[in-house]
């Protein structure tokens, strides 16, 4: 494997930021997840909008967006596969110990990692952990995921793939790695951004494709949604057939199995959506 760290290109045992960088020290960064199949990205140029605005939700310096692109462009040439997962990773930099921010300036790496399509359904859990709609960094995609690590095992120990949060007042929210849609009498809806969940890329596409409504709904709903699914950028549209202890059968149900239709034709045609 090679990796692009701090403008260059390099194997993975030679990749390498200091002990001291503010990435790892207090999780002061932000990173994209992009999905690349055959040497090719998808909707890479969303990605980077996201990183930027993330970027700036925590005060750092915009990234270089064409320094950005051609790191990816450049890893994806070097670790050729049919299907991976792009990972960009911006962060504070060489910092002192503590909260601080050093003036070093950032952190870029760029690494590509081979992946698997994922089932066309999954179980999923919910968890008594809250996300909080008022955070400072409320709908950032940061580098600080010990809360999704978390919540992430303690679905795998019950058989799942993912779980999902309410937010502080209750209100159904997003999982670790995806957001979460539920189908109400043949209708698409998803949580509004002001729930606290990630603005994510595929949830973005999902919404426009599909016309889902975006719609404030309590975490019980999940008790009683005809179909589930998720989103996310290596799961694309994914249905779930659990939901802790109650059982979907038939998933991908029909709402949710046009859905994913519309997602792979519209995907297929435009790279770069």
């Amino acid at each position: 494997m090679r990796i692009w760290v701090n403008g260059g290109l390099r194997d993975a045992d030679d990749a390498r930021v200091s002990v001291l960088d503010h990435g790892l020290t207090v999780g002061d960064g932000v990173f994209e997840t992009v999905r690349v199949a055959q040497g090719r990205p998808f909707a890479l140029t969303r990605h980077l909008d996201r990183l930027t605005r993330s970027a700036r939700g925590l005060g750092l310096s915009d990234p270089d967006p064409d320094e950005v692109r051609h790191a990816a462009e450049t890893v994806i040439a070097a670790n050729p596969m049919a299907l991976g997962r792009l990972r960009i990773t911006y962060t504070g930099g060489l910092s002192p110990l503590g909260s601080d921010r050093g003036d070093a300036g950032p952190s870029l790496v760029v690494a590509l990692g081979e992946t698997s399509r994922r089932p066309d359904s999954t179980a999923v859990i919910t968890v008594p952990w809250t996300r909080n709609e008022r955070s400072a960094v409320a709908g950032l995609k940061t580098t600080s995921y010990a809360e999704n690590v978390v919540a992430l095992a303690r679905a795998h120990e019950q058989g799942a793939s993912e779980a999902l949060f309410p937010n502080t007042v209750g209100q159904l929210c997003e999982g670790t790695g995806s957001n979460v849609f539920v189908v109400l009498d043949g209708r698409i809806h998803t949580p509004p951004l002001t729930s606290g969940c990630l603005a994510g890329i595929t949830r973005a596409l999902a919404v426009e494709w599909t016309g889902a409504q975006e719609t404030e709904l309590p975490l019980d709903i999940l008790e009683t949604a005809e179909e589930v699914f998720l989103t996310s950028t290596l799961r694309d549209i994914q249905a779930v057939h659990r939901v802790d202890g109650r059982d979907l059968p038939g998933a991908p149900g029909p709402v949710t199995a046009k859905a994913m239709r519309i997602f792979d034709e519209r995907a297929g045609d435009d790279l770069d959506p």
